[in-house]
């Protein structure tokens, strides 16, 4: 056998094989659909059948009611002007009241003596509606129901009727008429393909108008018949438009029937005999099938070409088997280089970590030394005030006036306790170990900056204002990293405030949503629009060379956005320069705070 006809015959039974697996998950796909579609009609048709009892049982029970009312009762058995004039207006008032379509009361005769629209031009007073199967059969058992297009007013209805009886005696027949277009206008605004037949097989509701009056299947002889003798569906020409489903077999609910490019779901609604329709299009369930064959198809073809490119390629696969060893070595070896990587990049960020917390606390120190005047101020003034503080208590001690001698010692004692809070606000401020984060009071940590900032503000005579919240603002940072942000951005103020008349800094502490908020505000000459976004970066700097390195607001930045927070620079409402701080609430009750120590 040569080659060449192996390779056709491989062909053709790969196109054999390709075509049986692709017709076999189009029948597959097709039943599931078909299944699929059946489960989906058959939850409308509970719908749709619930529905239909619902409208019905509304009115059940308004004909027995009617039947037992003492004017029906008067007008059948007196029959005056007057007891027909008020079971006329009882009728048209209980109409009004329920929504029926028709109220109306025929003698023992079928002779409609009384109606809801007595005062309408198709008033069904004077009609005898003997023929009608609701009237025999309320005489037969007591009650009767039938649907049938108005003989009177050409409109369909559901006719509900109840016997009226005076003791045994039998006086007459109360209809209640239910219009049903409501519940058909529903259908045809939410799903069309819905429809609803009689006993005959006479389709006389539907979401879609072109099938009403339309047949399941072509009318027996008998049922065409009866039904001109009730004249059920009175001008309408029921032969006049071919059956909606001409099947050969009975369809007995529930069943399944293709017709007219739709899939038919029956069901039956035992009380009157009825069949209730719902339908899909077949072409979606058409459309999903043929793509599930298309897929088994690519999926054949796919196989068959992969097992061929597998058995073609079976020694190149071989040949790489032998390099293999080769290439695990090489990875190997970039595997460890990686890691060494690594390692330097780790090593690298530690100390990149370690020279921030370096560069901060250097910063910290600097602010120190630029407020060197003020700390020398806030501790030499006490001391020379004690001095002369302790003088003045000996003089009264050896002059015997211990009182006057103690209030002096008083006064040295809270100058000494001044001097003690500002070394202890300076050591904290310089401590290079902060890094703790826990809830604080924002507004705590910015009076202990002002505090600081204070003697260097007076010596330039500007004025710090301090607007305060009403409630404590607790934050998730730590104190002193704050007290080191709070004082930077004063002193950056104040070196803007230079040769500024009047200059004041405006410090704000407020809670806005789940944020605080710390906004220190200048009236000096403002921030160039062009450079605020560069405020921030490191080394830049907008002072004169040698005031200053620009790395306060980066280091304010990296302390603020570690604590999970923004600073962001802009223009005052005065006209200067604004910076903003805005960082996490603790996740706790906020507190009243008493007075700072």
């Amino acid at each position: 056998m040569s080659p060449t006809f192996r390779r056709m015959a491989a062909l053709g039974a790969v196109i054999v094989l390709a075509a049986a697996v692709t017709l076999a998950f189009w029948q597959m796909a097709h039943r599931a659909g078909i299944a699929r579609a059946e489960g989906g009609l058959d939850q409308r048709l509970q719908l749709y059948a619930r529905a239909v009892e619902s409208e019905i049982e509304r009115f059940r029970a308004l004909a027995p009611v009617l039947s037992r009312d003492a004017r029906i009762v008067a007008a059948l058995t007196e029959g005056g002007e007057a007891e027909l004039a008020a079971a006329n207006g009882y009728l048209e008032a209980v109409a009004g009241e329920t929504g029926a379509d028709a109220l109306f009361i025929m003698d023992p005769t079928g002779l409609t003596i009384a109606s809801s629209n007595h005062a309408e031009p198709l008033s069904f007073v004077g009609h005898n509606y003997r023929f009608r199967p609701y009237f025999l059969d309320a005489l037969a058992t007591g009650q009767g129901r039938y649907y049938a297009v108005g003989v009177t007013t050409g409109r369909p209805g559901y006719f509900l009727s109840s016997v009226i009886r005076l003791g045994e005696r039998l006086i007459g027949v109360a209809i209640v008429k239910v219009d049903m277009a409501p519940l058909e206008g529903s259908w045809a605004r939410s799903n069309p393909l819905v429809a609803l037949a009689d006993a005959d097989g006479v389709v006389f509701l539907s979401g879609r108008s072109e099938w009403r009056y339309r047949t399941l299947a072509p009318l027996t002889t008998d049922a065409a018949r009866r039904l001109a003798e009730t004249r059920k569906y009175s001008g309408i020409d029921l032969a006049a438009a071919g059956p909606l489903i001409d099947t050969a077999a009975p369809m007995a609910p529930p069943a399944t029937v293709i017709a007219e490019g739709l899939l038919f779901r029956t069901m039956a609604v035992p009380a009157d005999g009825w069949q209730l329709l719902a339908a899909t299009d077949l072409a979606a369930i058409n459309a999903g099938a043929w793509l599930a064959a298309s897929v088994a198809l690519l999926l054949s073809l796919l196989s068959a070409a992969a097992v061929a490119y597998f058995r073609q390629r079976r020694q190149i696969v071989r040949a790489k088997l032998e390099q293999h060893d080769l290439l695990e070595r090489a990875v190997a070896e970039r595997t460890a280089e990686l890691a060494r990587e690594v390692h330097e990049r780790r090593r690298a960020e530690q100390d990149l970590r370690a020279a921030q917390d370096s560069l901060v606390q250097a910063a910290s120190l600097a602010a120190l030394g630029r407020m060197s005047a003020a700390i020398v101020h806030e501790v030499s003034q006490p001391l020379a005030a004690i001095e002369n503080t302790l003088a003045t208590a000996g003089l009264h001690a050896e002059r015997g006036d211990a009182g006057e001698a103690a209030r002096v010692v008083r006064r040295a004692r809270s100058l000494t306790e001044r001097i003690q809070r500002t070394v202890r606000h300076l050591k904290a401020f310089a401590r290079p170990d902060i890094a703790e984060v826990r809830a604080i009071d924002l507004a705590r940590s910015v009076e202990a900056a002002i505090e600081i900032v204070a003697h260097r503000a007076e010596a330039q005579s500007a004025a710090i204002s301090f607007e305060q919240p009403d409630e404590p603002v607790f934050v998730n940072a730590n104190d002193i990293r704050i007290e080191q942000i709070a004082v930077n951005l004063v002193n950056n103020a104040l070196d803007a405030l230079a040769g500024t008349p009047r200059p004041v800094v405006a410090i704000t502490v407020s809670r806005r949503g789940d944020e605080g908020v710390l906004t220190v505000a200048d009236n000096g000459p403002g921030i160039d629009p062009a450079i605020i976004s560069r405020m921030t970066e490191p080394f830049f700097s907008t002072k004169q060379v040698g005031q200053g390195l620009g790395l306060g607001l980066s280091i304010c930045r990296a302390i603020v956005e570690k604590f999970g927070g923004q600073l962001r620079a802009g223009r005052s409402a005065a006209g200067g320069a604004e910076f903003t701080v805005t960082l996490p609430l603790a996740s706790f009750p906020a507190r009243r705070r008493g007075k700072a120590a």
